[in-house]
């Protein structure tokens, strides 16, 4: 197979002229070209409003040494390296490895795991990503919390109330990215998302992906209990405790917890789990109107064919502190993203076809040890909930908003402006600053100033703020070697929650490489 780079069209381009553009650039006859498939598709707006698509083409033609000689410094010759499961150790499981959450990195471990024949039990404490969905909706409706299920926690794990962004900056020489994106094409998902720069699914695909997944998964042997909440874990007999009661023998014990499992934290620390603090990041939702971005980076209001445009826009700040966005959701909606009584916690979320009115995404600021002190691993974990105490208190329970300009002169809002809450949820209006140190409220306002040269208008006076956005990250580390074993040496932490990913695309890649880990050591014959 042979590559080539650097194919450019207009963005209202056919895929004909985009056939016809290889065909001319290869010189060569039609019949000569055999096949191609898109390898990636980017968007060049330096031009803008004149926006190209910028192509890498894999493709077959006849004859192609002579091609490759003739255009040796213009196409490459290529070999695809699929990804491989590695071959299963020798040591056999005295009884199935068990998968913690079923997240991203809790569903690939156990796709990877079945794959290889060792039927694992996954332990989800929350429902089907269809009661899920129910209670999620039901929540946003009335305020009724169900803190096992919600936009945390259930199938499919928090990225499946999210934007569902499926880039990751994770190097991949073994092929993990790939064969993550290939496999929620085979579940379901659009195939463009195997090229796109920036592919992204969007929650109401990914809940028919994520359970095609697990119905899978069970074909080949597996099987998943929902309301199955790890509430102990017995070293000495190698078992979990479930819903306080049943105990469960286990063979390697995979924890794909997700960042929000503070109760499991806690649990885990008491029985002696090593972990630590890390750093992690805090701040508040920003909306603008999709029109605003659009024109922005796009410079056109009006996009036509293209997708809603998006931004990632980062300041240093004089007081040392870094300053960024995350998340953005274009054409989205902010979520009530809360999974506990009494605190209030924000995120955002893009159906697929991102038609919402609002752009969104989070501004947020790097916090550490420093700032929320060193009393223990899960100090963190109380940094959080303080900020998220304040923020329900200052919506009474619903999520608060606040124009940035009253943001700026520290009152609360009376009124909207140009821009509505597009908002999953009940709010009210209230003074975000409440909610943050002081140090962390100046950060975020000097931060949005500063994005405004970026983005004119992102500092605009009705530019809307709601909070508050902590869940960006885990707070702690769970500490596991190279081998990705804890000092509980049958315990495997994973993914997001244990401290090793962050999105869903690397979380699934974590998953995986734990998977590969339990492979290579075990074996499925049982004694």
């Amino acid at each position: 197979m042979l590559r080539i780079s650097q194919l450019k069209l207009p963005v209202e381009h056919t895929q004909d002229q985009l056939r016809k553009k290889l065909i001319k650039t290869l010189r060569i006859r039609e019949d000569e070209l055999l096949d191609f498939q898109i390898r990636k598709q980017s968007l060049d707006a330096r031009r803008k409003p004149e926006l190209f698509y910028v192509y890498v083409i894999d493709f077959h033609v006849k004859n192609e040494k002579a091609i490759l000689r003739r255009m040796k410094n213009k196409i490459q010759q290529i070999e695809e390296k699929p990804y491989h499961i590695p071959e299963s150790g020798g040591i056999p499981l005295k009884a199935r490895p068990t998968v913690v959450g079923s997240g991203p990195a809790g569903l690939f471990c156990a796709y990877l795991l079945a794959l290889s024949g060792m039927s694992p039990l996954v332990l989800e404490r929350g429902g089907t990503v269809h009661e899920r969905k129910k209670d999620v909706d039901l929540f946003w409706k009335n305020g009724v919390l169900d803190p096992d299920s919600n936009v945390q926690f259930g199938e499919g794990g928090a990225g499946t109330f999210s934007d569902g962004k499926l880039n990751t900056l994770v190097k991949d020489p073994a092929g993990r990215n790939r064969f993550v994106l290939e496999t929620f094409v085979k579940f379901g998902a659009p195939e463009e998302i195997l090229y796109q720069q920036k592919p992204h699914i969007g929650t109401d695909i990914l809940i028919g992906v994520v359970e095609s997944m697990r119905k899978r998964i069970i074909e080949l042997g597996g099987e998943f209990r929902f309301h199955s909440k790890v509430t102990d874990i017995l070293k000495e007999e190698q078992a979990v405790v479930i819903n306080g009661s049943e105990k469960i023998l286990t063979g390697p014990l995979i924890l794909a917890i997700g960042h929000s499992a503070r109760d499991t934290f806690e649990m885990l620390y008491r029985r002696g789990l090593p972990m630590e603090t890390k750093s992690f990041a805090v701040g508040v939702r920003v909306e603008h109107s999709q029109k605003l971005i659009d024109r922005s980076q796009y410079g056109r209001e009006d996009r036509g064919d293209l997708p809603a445009a998006s931004y990632k826009l980062t300041e240093k700040l004089e007081n040392g502190r870094g300053v960024y966005t995350f998340c953005m959701c274009p054409g989205g909606w902010v979520v009530n993203a809360s999974s506990e009584e009494g605190l209030l916690a924000v995120n955002g979320m893009s159906y697929h076809d991102r038609d919402g009115e609002n752009a969104n995404s989070a501004v947020i600021v790097t916090v550490s040890p420093e700032d929320y002190g060193t009393d223990g691993p899960l100090s963190g974990v109380s940094f959080q909930r303080d900020l998220e105490r304040k923020a329900w208190q200052e919506g009474q329970g619903k999520v608060p908003v606040q124009r940035f300009a009253d943001f700026r002169a520290d009152r609360i809002s009376e009124s909207f402006g140009s821009v509505r809450p597009n908002i999953k949820g009940e709010y009210a209006f209230g003074n975000l600053r409440h909610i943050f140190p002081s140090e962390i409220s100046a950060s975020i306002q000097e931060g949005i100033c500063a994005m405004d040269r970026k983005i004119h208008g992102f500092a605009d006076d009705d530019a809307l703020l709601s909070g508050v956005e902590s869940r960006t990250s885990s707070p702690v580390r769970i500490v596991r070697n190279e081998e990705f074993v804890s000092a509980i040496p049958w315990i495997y932490p994973c993914g997001e929650g244990a401290g090793y990913a962050g999105g869903i695309t690397s979380a699934a890649m974590d998953g995986m490489k734990v998977a590969e880990a339990v492979i290579r050591k075990y074996t499925a014959a049982k004694e």
